[in-house]
This record gives structure tokens, sequence and C-alpha cells, in this order.
């Protein structure tokens, strides 16, 4: 009896240790050199390493960290020039290439270096195009982007010295970075046109939306998808109808899967009304034509769940901008969709400037532009408002989850809680969200106690929610930045985070 006590107790306690051992995190040690004014981006796990890009002025580096964060290795980049205008990074098992562009005199080049896990260069850069402007600029022209198994890598830049008639230059390359092809393209641009987010699936098909803004210049009322398939001198193009409703930003997410393009706006059934629901079009490729299309009105249960303090119901999802797109084997897909504005004493939040304040919507000088914000990693702000006049508070709160089928119809939708507020900075706010496998699992910041907490929520396939209890083993003096995270396997995550006035980096382990 004394003996099956024993090992009760024994597989008890066992059972208790489990949790607490599963979850691990290791800080890197602040480096005096990663003031809170650095630019970074979290490039991944190459080669069993974490390799993050450093930014602070003319200098560039390569910090490799161990399993535990612990730093390895500082390579400065002494072949980048001065005058790197960006930087993008398509990262393999073992290697990663970085694409950069950079000025020298009136040339801007786009150039190529292929870098190991140790942060060393394994080929000398080569340059893959250059553009001929007339001055200097802080703009990159090249954008970059790559398909899902990454054996696909586009860069392209947009001549828009005509306004009616852009003029594309697309180069596709494989995985090796080996050009496949290279297409000089013309597109019609009538009336007040916009271009959409460029995307390309896992066969090298290049999809992204032509639209065309009323005459206040706030609505979508007629839309193009336009594709250009591989080795083809030419887009095609599919008109939307779009007969009783106005468009709001437009989402083109590829389903590699189901060989088909998901596109997602919300929409609105009157001019200056309040957001009414959310349009979803499935793009099938075999048969070159819509195969789904739906328009899904938001019912009362739903805006009251998701609406913010003190907003009427019927704005419940005025200031809801779309996040992200996930695609199901089931041919489905799931929608994210957060709460943000801000306010300020010195002015009126105004969607349609977050909107369209884009690069891509907005020419850029010498005539070219980018499709792309002109850095994708993490740029500082000032918290302190030392540059401006007013302050401006930035809310970021709840999180839409809509689950559809492949007929485009919702089967479920739940709200994840948050209520996050700063001023001057957001740098803090928003979520993070990482696939398990099992779940999706939502990371961000909570205020408790005047401290900022780390929380974490999960939600399973059928939508239910799980609010998990505070995670463990959190130093306090790290504040950390989720929006700006990555993913590093299949249940470890990078987050960089704020130490006193530096910035390190936290590997959270599942």
């Amino acid at each position: 009896m004394l003996t099956t006590c024993r090992n009760l107790i024994l597989l008890l306690l066992l059972t208790i240790s489990i949790p607490s051992a599963a979850q691990r995190i290791f800080y890197t040690e602040a480096d005096k050199d990663d003031y809170r004014q650095m630019n970074f981006e979290i490039i991944g796990r190459v080669g069993g390493n974490i390799n993050v890009y450093k930014n602070f002025r003319a200098r560039h580096d390569l910090s490799v960290y161990d399993n535990e964060m612990k730093l390895k290795s500082k390579t400065r980049l002494e072949f980048l020039p001065e005058r790197v205008l960006n930087l993008d990074f398509v990262v393999y098992q073992d290697f990663y290439w970085m694409i950069y562009q950079y000025q020298k005199k009136n040339v801007v080049y786009c150039s190529v270096a292929k870098m190991d896990g140790n942060g060393k260069l394994m080929e000398d850069p080569i340059d893959i195009d250059t553009s001929h402007i007339s001055g200097l600029s802080d703009n990159k022209i090249y954008s970059m982007i790559n398909s899902d198994d990454k054996k696909q890598i586009m860069v392209f830049k947009i001549n828009r010295r005509n306004e009616k008639k852009f003029l594309f230059t697309l180069l596709r390359f494989n995985s090796n970075m080996k050009m496949e092809e290279k297409n000089v393209l013309l597109l019609d641009m009538p009336g007040e046109s916009i271009i959409t987010e460029f995307v390309l699936d896992n066969e090298g098909e290049l999809v992204f939306g032509r639209s065309v803004r009323s005459g206040s210049g706030d609505y979508i009322k007629v839309f193009d998808i336009i594709s250009k398939r591989p080795n083809e001198e030419r887009f095609t193009f599919t008109h939307v109808p779009l007969p009783d409703k106005s468009l709001d930003e437009i989402k083109i997410k590829p389903d590699n899967l189901n060989r088909r393009f998901i596109v997602n706006s919300f929409y609105y059934k009157q001019k200056k009304g309040n957001i009414d629901g959310i349009y979803n079009l499935v793009w099938d490729k075999a048969d070159r034509k819509i195969g789904a299309q739906s328009s899904i009105m938001f019912g009362d249960t739903l805006r009251a769940d998701a609406k913010s303090e003190n907003i009427p119901m019927k704005q419940a999802f005025n200031d809801y901008f779309i996040k992200q797109v996930i695609p199901k084997r089931d041919g489905g897909f799931v929608v994210f969709a957060e709460l943000y504005y801000t306010t300020s004493r010195g002015g009126t939040w105004n969607r349609w400037d977050y909107l369209y304040g884009y690069n891509y919507f907005n020419p850029l000088n010498y005539m070219y532009y980018s499709p792309f914000s002109s850095m994708n990693y993490w740029r500082w702000t000032d918290p302190y408002n030392r540059f401006g006049m007013n302050t401006v508070r930035h809310y970021s709160e709840n999180v839409v989850v809509m689950a559809f089928d492949a007929n485009a119809q919702m089967q479920w939708s739940n709200v994840v809680r948050k209520n996050q507020f700063d001023d001057n900075t957001d740098m803090y706010l928003s979520y993070q969200i990482f696939n398990t496998g099992a779940e999706v699992k939502f990371l961000f910041n909570t205020l408790e106690r005047r401290e900022l907490i780390l929380a974490s929520v999960s939600l399973n396939p059928d939508g239910q929610q799980k609010r998990e209890p505070t995670m463990r083993n959190l130093d306090q003096n790290y504040q950390f930045m989720p929006r700006y995270g990555k993913q590093v396997g299949a249940r470890q995550i990078v987050l960089p985070c704020m130490y006193k006035n530096y910035i390190c980096f936290a590997k959270l382990d599942f």
C-alpha cells in the first residue's frame, strides 16, 4: 500500500513538472551597439543558428545566436555600400539570399549575396539589375516577393513616368537565384487607378489587383484580377463586377494546395457608410475564372462581440483591418482582422490616410515606385514625442477570426480580446501568431499592475479559444514587441524586446 502511494505521488509530481519544462525562454545579452534607434530583421533559423540582421546608420551587421540565444558571432557586412536603400531575405535550411539595392551616383543597383548560417558570405555578390534616376533617393525602387515554398523568387520594378501606362520589369528566379525569365510589360491605368499587393504562387504565377477608386478617392468600385503566367509575355485580366457594393483595402493570398487565389476585402453598401461585411472571392487557376464568391453581412452578435467600448454597434468594424489570411487543405480559409485606430489633439483619425498611405498607392520620386513599404523590418519611432507637437495615442484592440469553407461561406467566427494603447509609438502593440499544426497561438502584450505581460491565446481548427495562464519565467525588465517576431520552428518563436534602452531578442520554446 505504501509503495502504491509513493508511486502515485511520484506520478503526480512528474505530471506537474511537465508544463513548467515545456515552456522555456532564452534572452540575448544587451549589446552596447543595439540602440533603440536600430533597425533590424529576424532572419530565422539557418544551419541550426538564429540569424538577425541589424542596421544603425551606415553600419550593417549580422548577429548569430545559438539555441540558447548566446552570441556566437557578429559580422560586419563590409561588402555593402554606403547608400543601401533596402534589404530582403529569402531563407532556406542551410543558407539564405540577401537581396539588396543601393545607389551610386545616378544609378540604383539591385544585387544579391548568398550567406550561410554563420553570417558568412558564401559567394561574391552579383548585380541582377540597374535603374537610372536623376538625383538622390531614400526610397527603394525594386520589390521582392517569393512563393510559399521559396522555389520561385521575383524581383520587379514599376516605372510610372506615364500615369496612364505603367511599365513593369519582372525578373523571375529559381531557388538558386538563376534567372528563369525577364519580362517588360505595359499596364493601362485608367482613371483613379491603384494597385493592390503582389503575390507569387509555387508555380511562378504573379497575381495582383487593379482597382479604380470613386471620385472622392475612398471607395473601390471597379476591380480586376491581373495575372502573369510563367513564360508568357502578357498580363491576363479577370473583371470582378461590383454592382451593389464598394470595396475597402483588398488582400490577395495564393492557395497553393488547391491551385487558387483568395481575395478578401471589407465592403460598404453606401458611400461614406459603415463597413457592412466581408467580401470573399476565390479565383481558380485551372479555369482562369471566379470559382466562388460571397458577401457576408456582419450580424448583431458578431458586431457586439467585436466592437470597442463606447462605439455604436453599426460602427463596430469601421476601424478593423485585415491582417492575415491562411488557406486550409479543404479549400477553405481563415481571415484575421484587427481593430486599430489613433486619437490626437492635433487632428482626427482617418482610415483612408492609413489605408492609402502605403507606397504602392503613392508615386515616389524619379517616376519609379515600389508596391511595398520602404523597409520590411522594424523602424524606430519617437516614443517620447521629442520631435512632434501633439501626442498621438495608438490603440490596438480585438482580433476577429473568421473561417470560411471552399465556397467562401462562413463556418464560424470568434474574437480574441485584447485592449492595448500607447502614446506616440505602436511598437509594443498588436500581436504575433504562429502555427503549431494543431492550433494557432496568439502572443500579445497585456497591461497588468502597470506592467506589460506577454499573454498567450490559442485557437483550434473548430474556432474554440483557450486563454492560457500567464507565461512563466518572464523577466520584467524586458518589454516584448510581438508584432515584429518570427516563427523559427514548429513550436519556437523569436521576439524582439526592449531592455532599458537597448534592443534584445528572446526565443520562446513551447
